[in-house]
């Protein structure tokens, strides 16, 4: 079963939680007001994104630029990028697109953040070269990575070069149910500017915690190809609107799905409902199955 898939979404209650302490406090430390707001999908390969593209599409990353402005670049998580690779992804995008590369499993999974300084420093050097369109780095620690390491997890951090911005998920159980553990985690991340991830998924409410560490917001969101999909992103923009006042810098929001063919489209809808709302001029992404107009 993939990460925080359940059988019967019906069953599980999406409503968000209300706002951690904290969170209003750390958005109020932001006085510039609203900067970049970055939108996309996990993949761009045609394989799980079926219909997404038109027949004949020969560059994949060049078209889904086209309909979007960022990428949760996930294939950096299975092999180091290269400086030419990272160079070519950035030549096929325009000026305005993002990218937000996942660390290498070499250092999440591999080594769990042990003697990692060599393979951070080979990634770091390799992503600058995404220059002005490099988004955000995040690391995603193993599901079975646990708070007795949190000392790994304090000596990262305080190496991680600063000048890459770098937002952290952290997925087992431990770092949620213990809160002094949670809180010494996140004040950990608050001294050095770490983002800290939020994921919604069903099967994992836990990681829902909507504590901020920073004005920037990096919400991983994975629908359950079920109508309440579309439900749960109005409920974000709500709360994502409460933010904005509040003191939002950058929200980067990137959509999964248990079956990726329908990430484009809920990524349109939630886009135009941004559009609406917030009166942004995002381009809204269309199916290659729709001949005119976007999917709305």
């Amino acid at each position: 079963m993939k990460f925080g898939q359940v059988e019967d979404p019906s069953k599980i209650d999406f409503t968000l939680p209300p706002d951690h302490p904290r969170t209003i406090e750390i958005l109020k430390q932001n006085k510039k007001g609203l900067e970049n707001i970055s939108i996309g999908c996990a993949k761009w390969n045609k394989t799980d994104l079926k219909g997404f593209y038109p027949r004949g599409t020969k560059d994949e990353l060049t078209y889904y630029a086209t309909q979007f402005n960022a990428i949760e670049l996930n294939a950096t998580f299975y092999g180091m990028p290269t400086p030419d690779q990272v160079i070519t992804w950035k030549d096929k995008t325009p000026d305005n697109f993002k990218f937000f590369p996942k660390i290498t499993n070499t250092v999440s999974h591999f080594r769990r953040l042990i003697d990692v300084t060599e393979p951070v420093t080979q990634f770091a050097t390799s992503i600058l070269n995404f220059d002005q369109k490099l988004g955000m780095v995040f690391l995603q620690l193993h599901d079975n990575f646990k708070p007795k390491d949190y000392d790994r997890l304090e000596k990262f951090v305080k190496d991680w070069p600063k000048e890459v911005p770098l937002a952290i998920e952290l997925r087992n159980t431990e770092w949620f149910t213990d809160q002094n553990v949670f809180d010494t985690t996140c004040e950990l991340f608050e001294d050095h500017n770490i983002t800290n991830i939020i994921v919604d998924t069903a099967g994992r409410r836990d990681m829902l915690h909507m504590r901020l560490t920073t004005p920037n917001v990096f919400i991983r969101y994975v629908g359950a190809n079920a109508e309440s999909d579309y439900e749960r992103l109005d409920d974000w923009l709500e709360r994502l609107t409460t933010w904005k006042k509040e003191g939002l810098q950058n929200l980067y929001f990137f959509v999964h799905q248990n079956i990726e063919k329908a990430s484009p489209l809920l990524s349109a809808y939630f886009i135009k409902k941004m559009n609406e709302k917030w009166k942004t001029d995002l381009q809204i992404p269309q199916m290659a199955a729709e001949s005119t107009g976007t999917l709305f």
